[in-house]
């Protein structure tokens, strides 16, 4: 109860922890149940699960199920796609999920239950959260599967990315591929350690976006093996960053479209740096492929580099 007697503040308690309360909580906090019951009720505060509720106008999403579940089993550690979310992690995917390192199987409310074991420093704190740490939560996606989401979050949570937001900028780097293989060989029992490993070796810390890592599976799939970020000199004297390079041949390919460079303005910066690329004396040709010809037209995309490749050499057909 507070100083004067009162119960204590409903909207101040969810203010603290995500816009939730448990019934508990309030119970224990000075109120009487059947007040409380038509408080809640009557003010429009969202059921979620049993004693668990929202504050009124606070939509149900990802992170409140957070909360409401960390809330309800304080055992439970945000974890795999949820805590990269959390940690400012691009992701392909965005799941309620946690790890329970103990043997009781609480009920989650919307979201996925992993039983895994976790050392006390694997687990850290983001936003009164408690999360698995960036390092231990890629080991957890690389071991999870599948490659494609694995290697989007890794690629971003090692290199520099816009932050969430449009007033956000660039945020640092969160962890290394050397933390990372650390935290993947301290799980070497648990399933998927062999894949996690394979599948680490193909990261690329050089890779600018979701789309430019999807784009380099889909040509290392094929085959297709171009260099990533090459630094190249303008016939002006600026340096150029082309997101994929096949030097030998001479062509360079970018991953355009301002969804995933952070503004219109930027795309407009972005096609003048296409112009600047092809003005290298070692780029005979530029490719362009939007992110929505990555994810929904790989198979066109891979045709047309392939032509592209086999016109440059001459008509040989590219294997």
């Amino acid at each position: 109860m507070t100083r004067t007697g009162e119960p204590v503040s409903l909207t101040g308690l969810a203010g603290a922890q995500g816009g939730v309360v448990l019934t508990a909580q309030a119970l224990a906090g000075g109120w009487d149940r059947r007040q409380l019951n038509r408080c809640l009720l009557g003010d429009g505060w969202t059921r979620i699960g049993r004693g668990i509720w929202a504050e009124p106008g606070r939509a149900v999403d990802g992170v409140t199920l957070l909360w409401a579940n960390q809330l309800a089993h304080p055992h439970l550690v945000v974890s795999h796609t949820a805590a990269a979310v959390l940690h400012d992690i691009e992701t392909c995917t965005e799941r309620v999920e946690f790890t329970e390192p103990r043997s009781r199987r609480p009920t989650v409310h919307g979201g996925v239950l992993h039983r895994l074991p976790l050392g006390a420093d694997e687990i850290t704190t983001v936003g009164g959260l408690t999360v698995t740490t960036v390092a231990r939560t890629m080991a957890d996606l690389l071991r999870a599967g599948p490659r494609d989401e694995a290697l989007v979050a890794v690629e971003s949570a090692v290199s520099r990315r816009p932050g969430r937001g449009p007033q956000a900028g660039r945020r640092e780097s969160c962890t290394t591929l050397g933390e990372i293989a650390l935290a993947v060989e301290s799980g070497a029992a648990l399933q998927g350690a062999r894949a996690a490993r394979e599948w680490l070796a193909m990261a690329d810390p050089k890779a600018g976006s979701p789309a430019e890592t999807i784009a380099r599976l889909r040509m290392n799939d094929a085959g297709l093996y171009p260099e990533s970020q090459v630094v190249l000199i303008t016939p002006a004297g600026r340096r150029v960053f082309p997101d994929f390079l096949f030097r030998e041949r001479g062509l360079a390919v970018e991953i355009e479209g301002y969804q995933w460079h952070g503004s219109r303005s930027q795309h407009q910066r972005d096609t003048v740096r296409f112009n600047e690329v092809l003005a290298c004396p070692e780029v005979r040709r530029l490719l362009r492929f939007t992110a929505s010809d990555v994810y929904r037209r790989p198979g066109v995309m891979i045709r047309d580099i392939r032509g592209a490749l086999a016109h440059l050499s001459g008509g040989q057909p590219v294997s």
